[in-house]
Parts: structure tokens; C-alpha cells; sequence
């Protein structure tokens, strides 16, 4: 029993790692109640969603098992010649037969070589597949969702679902789980190569597999939930920065660059502990397969030399010096893919946080959506109707109560009240951002909600107070990337609105670049380039929401001109805190509170000498000030 003694040892080394990893695993599993995660989706459901990505390209996949079967000979194969050249050596040693054996296994090599090319190539150009699917399928998905999801969704956090999160998807298909299947399929083959040349060492081998899993179980515990928290850390700091780096000037004006710095320091401190986190327990768990391997190599060396020195078998066997050096290579190849497998196993959980994150966006259901029977309008004349409109941001917080009027066609209806009291809301609900939860809304006698949501916005055009443009140039922001407009046409809609003016001043014309958010350009020019880009897309139904706020008294005079031409087009809906753009409507509407107040002429309102008649002599008095 005292020969015995290093193997107990080593024996018991192992079995004291183990009982720490399993009580370690125990607590954890018992602190886990007391903790909330924002998910839990199993690992069966991500790979079941993500193999529809991978379904189109079986073909391919299939391809790369194939080629993979032979680009493993040279694992199972290689350790039998070695072990033959070292019986050669310690025989009768002939030149030729070693040139025999180096020459097989270069063959197998190239072989090898050459099917691993062809394997990565394939992969590589299915993985870029499945990721522009993938990124396509969220951005389109993003598209669909509606205002109030929008808004609840940081920027930060969909830019990272559309980026970086994709990518550690592609990296799974690319890489993960073909290394995976390589792995696995070098594992049973060497298992069936030892159980071929030595079923008794093969059986001391497997001795140490029961503690290779259980490892394996603790470390996909841990490791699910440290990708989980770098994720959201690493979420957190973009988003963070998204808003930050928007917003920038704001915080240069009130002098935060230090506080925002210190909150920025203070996430990047938060993503580096998680990322340290991840490390650890990937620090612990390759080790502990690689004691594992060397363990094994140890009783191996100790079981042969025994046997050698004394002349004895083992369960029976004899073990000569070649197969003490092919079990030696075995071993490692054993090993080695296991090794391997933790650090694709830490990349595969990194890939499912990723997708889990992928999917709870996917899995948002849009809010607004067609109805099944909706149909598409080819034109409308822009008769628009409320009939008893309730609708609240928030459930029992009213913005409108109840509110009804109507709009004939080509009148110029303008909106009037203080903040809050839902003219730009009645804005929106015209264009279905939101549905509403009572009452009706009708575009030429027929619900809206009849009314394919593309169709239904195709025939209006909106002019915001906050004019967005996109980087690229002067051209592509008129037109908003849409083909079979010429540049005659887009010059015709300019001179419309007094925007070619500024625009001929310009060096490159419509070709002048446009920088992020259009901040080379001043508020009245945007806004004039918001008029154009209207206008050209020729829609039955305008939508001004304080589309002359915070602009200079020469630019208001063009726009003032622009919009007199553009009464002519169609229906038009002013919201407008400057009572004195709206004289000549043909409809004022004041709200209060969510109701409608008043409503008449300007000059009928004026007669009436209510709340509108009020907020007119204030700005009128407002205004005799500034002249003084």
C-alpha cells in the first residue's frame, strides 16, 4: 500500500480543491435568491434562437464538419507515430523507416493545415452573414418600436446592441462553437486511440474526468454571471457617454466638466471591477485543468516507471516505453482541447450574455402597429377629425380630455395654450406616434387605426421646433437618401422656401457638408432646410410644432413667406407660442389642461376678450417693451 502513497496525495490534493469549489458553489447558490438579475434566459433557448440565423447556411456548416474530420488526423494520428519512432529508435534502427514515418506525418500535417484554411475562410464569410442579418433584424426592430419605448431606451444602451453585442455573436459562430466541435471531436477520438493501445491507463485517464466537469459546472455558473455583469457595466458606460458627449456644450456652460468626469471615473471604475471579476474566475479554472493534466502525466510516469522498472503489468498490461510516450502525447491532447474549451466556454458566455441582451430588445412588442385589415392610402385631401380624444402618457394622468374638432381640408389650423396643456400630443396622435385610449381619430372620414402606419405618415410632413440633420451634405438632408429626385427638383423646393439663398452663398452648393446634428449651420438655416426637405416630398397634411421659436427677426420674415406659399399645398397644423404667426389661420384652437378652451378666428377670438384675448394683449405689451 506505501507505493501507493504519492498517488493518495496527489489524490487528496485534488479532492480538498474540490470540496472548496463545491461549498463555494453551494453559497452562491443560496445568495442567489436574495439577488435580482434582469434576466434568465437559459442557455438552450439562446442557441435554439440563434441557430435560426445559422439555419440558411447549413450547407456551409456542414461543409466546415467535413473538412474538420480531417483536419483532426493529425491530433489522433501523430502520437501513434511518435511512439512508433521511439520502438524504432530502441530497435533496429533503419534510416528508411524513419523517413517513411516523418513523411507521413508531414503529409497528415499539410493535410491538416490545409482543411483548417479552408474551414476558417468558410466560416469567416458565413459569420459577416449572419451578422449583417442579425444587425438588420435589430435596427429594423428598433425602427418599429414606438415614441414611449423609444424614450424609455437610453441611445447608449441600442447603440450597444446594434455594435459591440452583434459582434460577440459572430465571434460564436465564426470561432466558438466550431472550436467547440473540434474539441469535443479530438476528446473522443484520443479517448478511443488510448482505449485501442492501453484500455488500463486509458482508465487511469479517465479518473480524473468526474473532476474536469464538476469544474466545469462551478466555472459556467460563475462565468455566466460575471459576463453578465460586464455587460451591464459596459452598457452603462455607453450610454453614459452617449448623453454626456451630446450634451457636452451644457456642461461646459455651467462649468461640470469636474462632476461629470468624476462620474464617468466612477463607471469606468465599475466596468474594470466586473471585467477583474471575470478574470478571476477565469484565472482559477484554467489552472485547475491544468493541475488536472499534470496530475495525470504524474501517475502516468509513475505507473510506467513502476512497471517498467519491475518488470510488471498494469491491470494486466504491459506497458513498454512507446506507449508511455504516446499516452504522454495523448495526455496533452487530452487535456489541451480541455484547456481550450474553458477559455471558448468564458467567449461562449460572453456571446449568450450578448444575445440575451439582443433578444429582451427583440422581444419588445411595438405598441404601435397596424391592424390586421389596415389598408394603404394613395392620397388624402387632409380632412382631419377628433372625435372625444382621451389619451394619457401614464395610466390615469389625463393630457387630453375628451378634445374634439375638425379640420377641413387646406385650412390652416393653429394650436395655442400654455406648456403642457397637449398641443404638440394632438400633434403627435394625428401622426400615430401614440394610440389613444378613448375616442377616434379620422384622416378623410376613416380611423387611423385602419391606416397602414406607413402610409398614414407618408402623407404628412413635420417641421420641428428642434430641427435634426444628419451628417453628410446639403443634398442627402433634403432628400433623406430617397431616389429619382433631380437636383432641379430639389432646387425648385429651396427657392419655394427661401432656402436657396443661403445655399448659393455656400462653396459647394448642395453638396456642402453637413456635420453631426447640422451644427455648422445656424437654427433659421436648419429650419429652412427642414421647410425643403418637407416640401419636396410633397405631403397632403403639414405639421409646424414651434417651427419659428429661437430663431433672428430676418430668418422669421423668410420663414413667415415660406409657410404663406406653403398654405397652399395642403392641411396645415401650427403649434405656435408666438400668437402673432397665426393671425391669418383659418382655425385657432386654445387648450387648457387638456381641453379645448376656445376656439375661432383671430379675430373672433379677440371679440370674445377670453383667456386668448389675454395671452394676445400680454405678448402685445411684451413686445411694446422690446420696441422701447
Amino acid at each position: 500500500m506505501a507505493e501507493y502513497t504519492p498517488l493518495l496525495i496527489v489524490g487528496a490534493i485534488i479532492g480538498v480543491f474540490t470540496v472548496l469549489f463545491t461549498i463555494l458553489y453551494v453559497w452562491d447558490s443560496r445568495k442567489k435568491e436574495t439577488r435580482d438579475f434582469e434576466r434568465h434566459m437559459s442557455d438552450a433557448e439562446i442557441v435554439r434562437r440563434l441557430l435560426v440565423y445559422a439555419k440558411p447556411y447549413w450547407k456551409e456548416f456542414l461543409l466546415v464538419f467535413v473538412v474538420m474530420l480531417f483536419s483532426i488526423a493529425y491530433d489522433l494520428v501523430s502520437p501513434l507515430l511518435i511512439g512508433d519512432i521511439q520502438g524504432l529508435v530502441k530497435g533496429d534502427f533503419v534510416l528508411r523507416d524513419l523517413y517513411v514515418r516523418v513523411a507521413a506525418m508531414v503529409g497528415i500535417l499539410i493535410v491538416s493545415l490545409i482543411c483548417t484554411y479552408i474551414q476558417s475562410m468558410v466560416l469567416q464569410k458565413t459569420g459577416q452573414k449572419i451578422l449583417s442579418k442579425l444587425r438588420e433584424d435589430i435596427f429594423v426592430h428598433i425602427e418599429s418600436l414606438s415614441h414611449e419605448q423609444l424614450n424609455n431606451i437610453p441611445v447608449g444602451k441600442l447603440v450597444t446592441r446594434a455594435t459591440n453585442d452583434p459582434n460577440s455573436i459572430s465571434y460564436m459562430f465564426t470561432n466558438i462553437l466550431v472550436t467547440l466541435a473540434k474539441n469535443t471531436l479530438v476528446i473522443f477520438g484520443v479517448l478511443g486511440a488510448m482505449l485501442l493501445l492501453n484500455y488500463a491507463l486509458t482508465l487511469m485517464v479517465l479518473c480524473f474526468v468526474p473532476f474536469i466537469v464538476w469544474f466545469t459546472v462551478i466555472f459556467r455558473r460563475f462565468s455566466r454571471k460575471v459576463h453578465r455583469s460586464v455587460n451591464d457595466a459596459t452598457t452603462d458606460l455607453n450610454t453614459y457617454l452617449s448623453e454626456n458627449l451630446s450634451g457636452i456644450k451644457i456642461t461646459q456652460i455651467f462649468n461640470q466638466e469636474d462632476r461629470k468626469m468624476e462620474t464617468f471615473l466612477e463607471k469606468s471604475r465599475k466596468l474594470r471591477r466586473a471585467k477583474e471579476a471575470r478574470m478571476l474566475v477565469f484565472g482559477i479554472f484554467r489552472p485547475m485543468v491544468y493541475m488536472l493534466y499534470i496530475c495525470a502525466n504524474l501517475f502516468l510516469f509513475y505507473i510506467g516507471a513502476r512497471g517498467y522498472i519491475r518488470n510488471s503489468a498494469f491491470f494486466g498490461q504491459v506497458i513498454t516505453s512507446e506507449i508511455v510516450v504516446a499516452f504522454y502525447i495523448y495526455i496533452s491532447r487530452f487535456f489541451n482541447p480541455i484547456q481550450t474549451l474553458a477559455e471558448q466556454f468564458d467567449m461562449l458566455q460572453r456571446s449568450f450574455a450578448s444575445a440575451e441582451k439582443i433578444f429582451t430588445i427583440l422581444d419588445m412588442v411595438p405598441e404601435v402597429v397596424d391592424e390586421p385589415d389596415a389598408m394603404e392610402l394613395d392620397r388624402i385631401r387632409g380632412e382631419i377629425e377628433f372625435r372625444d380624444v382621451w389619451f394619457a402618457y401614464k395610466p390615469g394622468e389625463w393630457v387630453l380630455k375628451g378634445v374634439s374638432f375638425h379640420v377641413e381640408p387646406r385650412q390652416t389650423v393653429a394650436f395655442v395654450g400654455a406648456t403642457g396643456s397637449g398641443k404638440t400630443t394632438i400633434l403627435s396622435l394625428i401622426c400615430r406616434n401614440y394610440d389613444i385610449q378613448k375616442g377616434q381619430i379620422l384622416i378623410d372620414g376613416i380611423d387611423i387605426r385602419k391606416i397602414k402606419i406607413s402610409s398614414l405618415r407618408r402623407h404628412f410632413g413635420q417641421m420641428l421646433q428642434d430641427v435634426f440633420l444628419f451628417a453628410g451634405d446639403i443634398r442627402s438632408n433634403i432628400l433623406l437618401r430617397e431616389e429619382g429626385i433631380s437636383d432641379e427638383e430639389v432646387w425648385q423646393a429651396a427657392r419655394y422656401v427661401n432656402a436657396d439663398s443661403f445655399i448659393k452663398k455656400l462653396e459647394k452648393g448642395l453638396d456642402e457638408p453637413v456635420r453631426e446634428r447640422g451644427n455648422n449651420f445656424s437654427a433659421g438655416q436648419r429650419q429652412l432646410l427642414s421647410f425643403a426637405r418637407t416640401i419636396i416630398h410633397k405631403p397632403s397634411v403639414m405639421i409646424l410644432d414651434e417651427a419659428t421659436a429661437n430663431i433672428d427677426t430676418e430668418t422669421e420674415l423668410l420663414i413667415q413667406d415660406s409657410l404663406e406659399k406653403m398654405k397652399n399645398i395642403g392641411t396645415m397644423l401650427i403649434v405656435a407660442h408666438r400668437l402673432s404667426t397665426i393671425q391669418h389661420a383659418d382655425n385657432i384652437i386654445l387648450l387648457s389642461q387638456g381641453r379645448i378652451l376656445e376656439q375661432g378666428t383671430h379675430q373672433e377670438l379677440l371679440h370674445q376678450k377670453g383667456k386668448y384675448y389675454q395671452l394676445y394683449m400680454l405678448q402685445y405689451q411684451k413686445q411694446q417693451l422690446q420696441n422701447q
